[in-house]
C-alpha cells in the first residue's frame, strides 16, 4: 500500500509505541530482571509463576526494541488490509497462546529433552511478532523480483594443454534470486537469533501460532471480534465504515497508478531508458523502500 506512517493503523501505533516505552521504563525502575524466565530457580526453585505472563511485556536489549519497533512498523500494512478491530481481536484470541505455550512448552518438555541445557526464554514480545509474520507472509503479494550477481574469475591452470581462464568463458557467475518481501524477514531472523536457543524456542511457538490461526486450529479464535469502541470505531462505523475506507485506498492507489505510468509514458525519446530505469533500483533504495513508507507499505 501506497500510504505511509500509522494511517489507519491505530493499533500498530500502540504496538511500537508500548515497544520503545516499555523497554524505557523497565529500564529506568530497574526491573528488566524480572522479566525472563529461567526455569531453575525462577519456575521450579522460587515459584514465581507469573514471570510466564512478565516474559512477554517486554524487551530488555536495544538492539531488540530497534528490531521490533521496525517490524512492527513495517508489519501495520495488516492492520490496514484485515482493519484494526480484526487486527485487535488477532492479538487478543493469540495472547493465551503466545504468552503461555513458549514457558510451559521450555518447563515441561524443552528442559528435560535436553537435560537442563535449554534453560532460559528471553524477554520479549518474539512470539507476537512471528504470529503476525506469517499473517504477513501469506497475505501480502510478491510485487517485484530482483536478482543479486558477482563473478568472479577463477585462477588459471598450469600446464602444456592448459587454456588462460581469463576470457569471458573463465568467469563463474553466482546469484540469487530476492523478493519484494525478502527485506522483511531480515529483522525477524534476527530476533529470533539474538538470545539462542530461547529466542529461536519463542519465534517457532509463534509461527506455530499464527499458522494455527490461519488455517482456523484455534478454538473461536477466527470469528470472535473485539467491540468496536474498543479500536476507536462505532456501531454503524464498524459495519460500513471499513468498505468505505477500503474504496477510499483502493481509488487512491489507482490514481497513484496512473499518475507514474502517465509520467513514464509521457518521457517521450526518453521514456524507454526511464522505464528500464524504474525497474532497476540500487539495493539501498529497496532498503529504504521496505522500511521507509515506500515499496509495498
Amino acid at each position: 500500500m501506497l500510504t505511509s506512517g500509522f494511517t489507519n493503523a491505530p493499533v500498530s501505533r500502540f504496538l511500537v509505541f508500548w515497544v520503545v516505552t516499555g523497554a524505557l521504563l523497565a529500564s529506568l525502575t530497574d526491573t528488566r530482571y524480572y522479566l525472563h524466565i529461567e526455569v531453575v530457580p525462577h519456575l521450579w526453585g522460587y515459584g514465581q509463576w507469573w514471570r510466564a505472563v512478565s516474559w512477554v511485556a517486554c524487551y530488555t536489549n536495544s538492539s531488540e526494541v530497534l528490531f521490533a519497533a521496525m517490524t512492527f512498523y513495517h508489519l501495520r500494512v495488516i492492520e490496514r488490509l484485515w482493519g484494526s478491530r480484526k487486527f485487535a481481536s488477532f492479538l487478543l484470541s493469540t495472547a493465551p497462546y503466545t504468552t503461555l505455550l513458549p514457558p510451559l512448552l521450555l518447563a515441561l518438555f524443552v528442559r528435560p529433552l535436553t537435560f537442563g541445557r535449554i534453560n532460559t526464554l528471553p524477554a520479549g514480545p518474539t512470539t507476537v511478532l512471528f504470529a503476525l509474520l506469517v499473517q504477513y507472509h501469506a497475505a501480502i503479494p510478491i510485487i517485484y523480483k530482483y536478482k543479486l550477481a558477482a563473478s568472479a574469475t577463477p585462477a588459471p591452470t598450469a600446464g602444456p594443454g592448459a587454456t588462460s581462464a581469463s576470457g569471458p568463458r573463465g568467469l563463474v557467475n553466482t546469484s540469487i534470486t530476492l523478493t519484494s518481501k525478502t527485506l522483511s524477514y531480515v529483522l525477524p531472523a534476527q530476533l529470533a537469533l539474538s538470545a539462542l536457543p530461547g529466542s529461536a524456542l519463542a519465534a517457532a511457538v509463534g509461527w506455530a501460532v499464527g499458522t494455527a490461526y490461519r488455517r482456523e486450529l484455534l478454538p473461536g479464535a477466527s470469528g470472535w471480534r473485539v467491540p468496536a469502541w474498543v479500536v476507536g470505531e462505532k456501531q454503524g462505523q464498524a459495519r460500513s465504515g471499513g468498505f468505505e475506507g477500503l474504496r477510499r485506498r483502493l481509488e487512491g492507489e489507482r490514481e497513484g497508478g496512473i499518475l507514474a505510468g502517465e509520467g513514464v509514458v509521457g518521457g517521450g525519446a526518453d521514456g524507454g531508458r526511464g522505464r528500464g530505469t524504474g525497474r532497476r533500483r540500487t539495493l539501498g533504495g529497496l532498503v529504504a523502500g521496505q522500511f521507509g513508507g515506500g515499496g509495498q507499505t
